[in-house]
């Protein structure tokens, strides 16, 4: 085994490091070389893709499920609106901020923020509403600079500015892709006709046939608008949003 030994300095070598030391504790009190972000004071300047608190314009949305669909961690739950369409909400319980749900939305009614540090009372609370969702939680800011890290040849450094980072972006307008509601499995539909009674453009209808004196169920796609109402009632679960091919 080997013995270490504390190394002997003279005197000269002693105070040449009290003077380094001196010299450093300077340095850093007037140009510091921290990479330490002092929160909340200042705040690391995120991404425009960051993926952070989600808001939601019901205007936008057509009620096609599919952000509950996609979503992995079971977050999303749609309810029930007075107009009868359904629409998000979210347990930030389980969302693991995958922002699938984002990516999946055709319309745009989901939209990411850089809001990442929303505090809760309990797990309760941090179910979160569709009329929650459509305004931002109450932000109260104590950071006064904006903070990013940058690497050069040599290290790493922290480059401070005087500005507070903004926690809204402004959404990319999506590229619209016209859906259209679908029977995947004609053989099992029992002709309910739940799908005519819920369909406000008149796309839904049902058809008698003489010859076999059944119900026949068909969807215009050239009036269906898209809105998901068939989708979600179908009892048997086989209507689908489709994109539309042209």
């Amino acid at each position: 085994m080997k013995k270490v030994f504390a190394p002997e300095y003279n005197l000269s070598d002693k105070i040449k490091a009290h003077v380094y030391a001196i010299g450093t504790s300077m340095e850093e009190s007037v140009y510091p070389h921290t990479a330490t972000v002092l929160y909340p004071r200042e705040k690391k300047k995120m991404p425009d893709n960051f993926r952070g608190y989600i808001l939601f314009d019901p205007d936008k949305c057509i009620s096609c499920f599919n952000c509950s669909f996609v979503c992995p961690a079971n977050a999303i739950r749609m309810k029930e609106a007075p107009n009868n369409r359904y629409y998000p909400t979210i347990d930030y319980g389980k969302c693991i901020f995958c922002h699938f749900c984002i990516d999946s939305c055709s319309g745009g009614a989901l939209r990411t923020t850089k809001i990442h540090d929303v505090a809760y009372k309990d797990v309760d609370e941090m179910f979160t509403s569709t009329e929650e969702m459509i305004e931002p939680p109450e932000i109260i800011r104590e950071d006064k600079k904006s903070v990013e890290y940058v690497i050069d040849e040599t290290d790493l450094h922290l480059k401070r500015r005087k500005e507070r980072d903004g926690l809204f972006v402004e959404a990319v307008p999506p590229v619209e892709i016209p859906m259209v509601s679908q029977c995947v499995d004609r053989g099992s539909c029992l002709a309910c006709k739940i799908c005519e009674r819920v369909c406000e453009s008149g796309a839904a209808s049902s058809v008698v046939e003489e010859a076999t004196m059944t119900v026949k169920m068909a969807i215009d796609a050239e009036k269906c608008t898209g809105c998901g109402l068939c989708v979600k009632e179908c009892s048997m679960q086989i209507l689908r949003l489709v994109r539309v091919r042209k």
